[in-house]
């Protein structure tokens, strides 16, 4: 993907994000806010964007999940691992 893809996707994903907060979704969001970037800051790299998706990602199957056995809890254990994967880019 490109970097203005990625800028996209993350955008409407934090769009999800602000969707569950309103519905009273809160404190579920600690590690993306921890981050430090959101989908306006376009000066930050495609790999810190990525991260930062997967990482959002990961947090929003987990509020839809049952448990880490149904679908999408396993989707937000893949999250978690595509982000560690995905963080490694930033570092090198």
């Amino acid at each position: 993907m490109h970097k203005e893809e990625l800028i996209q996707l993350h955008t409407l994903m934090a769009q999800m994000k602000s969707f569950f907060e309103d519905k009273g979704a809160y404190n579920t969001f600690d590690i993306y806010n921890n981050l430090g970037i959101s989908p306006v800051h376009v000066h930050r790299s495609k790999a810190e964007h990525k991260h930062a998706i997967f990482v959002l990602g990961s947090e929003i199957a987990s509020i839809i999940s049952d448990d880490d056995f149904s679908g999408t809890g396993r989707t937000s254990v893949r999250m978690n691992e595509l982000a560690d994967k995905a963080l490694n880019e930033i570092d090198h």
